[in-house]
């Protein structure tokens, strides 16, 4: 779904992520790769196709947005290497050309010898182009621009006519900061709560709804 928001044309993706189109750049937050293997340290049994799907969705939005970058605002790992961290650098080598840029989250803790490896850029707290800055956590960054951020990973309820409700991932605009869904499939969901004329998209399995 095409967006304008501040002067500036944003393609939301039912894909969990954004396009900016004035800068090429695909943005997303909170892939949390390598938390299936995580779990399944644990004893908990999740396939690892989990995080499969994820890179090949990746690959996907890659493929149709052509991004001349890429932007997380967070949480790309969800802990310490494991399996999938080596099945994300196989990918990362596949498109070694496209740059990409990590604001680094609270779940972001792999050591700097890795992201030389992957050939990762790593923004400690925030990042900001022309009048947009992007960080993980709200809370942790003031700005007069506006802020994009990711962390909480947004959902809204809908309601239907006859009360049943339904939960969805959504990009949510306030007046001074953005929210992004969490890209990875793998986790949990917030629900917030929306002033009245603030823009908010639910996130469906095939497309991107304005609610608001």
């Amino acid at each position: 779904m095409r967006f304008i928001w501040k002067g500036q044309t944003l393609w939301l993706s039912e894909r969990r992520c954004i396009f900016w189109e004035e800068q090429k750049m695909l943005i997303f937050s909170d892939p949390h790769f390598g938390k299936a293997a995580h779990f399944r340290k644990s004893g908990i049994q999740i396939p690892q196709k989990v995080s499969k799907d994820n890179l090949f969705t990746l690959f996907e939005l890659i493929e149709f947005f052509h991004p001349e970058k890429i932007l997380i605002t967070g949480d790309l790992f969800h802990s310490s290497e494991n399996k999938e961290t080596d099945i994300f650098l196989q990918w990362r080598k596949q498109i070694n050309h496209l740059p990409v840029i990590l604001v680094k989250g609270n779940h972001d803790i792999l050591g700097n010898p890795f992201y030389q490896e992957a050939n990762i850029e790593i923004k400690e707290a925030f990042w900001c182009v022309e009048n947009f800055c992007f960080t993980h956590d709200i809370e942790s960054v003031s700005s007069t621009n506006y802020i994009f951020s990711g962390h909480i990973h947004p959902a809204v309820r809908v309601v239907s006519g006859s009360k049943q409700s339904l939960k969805l991932p959504c990009f949510y605009f306030g007046r001074k900061f953005a929210i992004l869904p969490a890209f990875g499939r793998f986790t949990g969901t917030a629900v917030i709560q929306p002033t009245k004329g603030e823009p908010v998209f639910g996130i469906t399995k095939n497309e991107v709804i304005r609610l608001q």
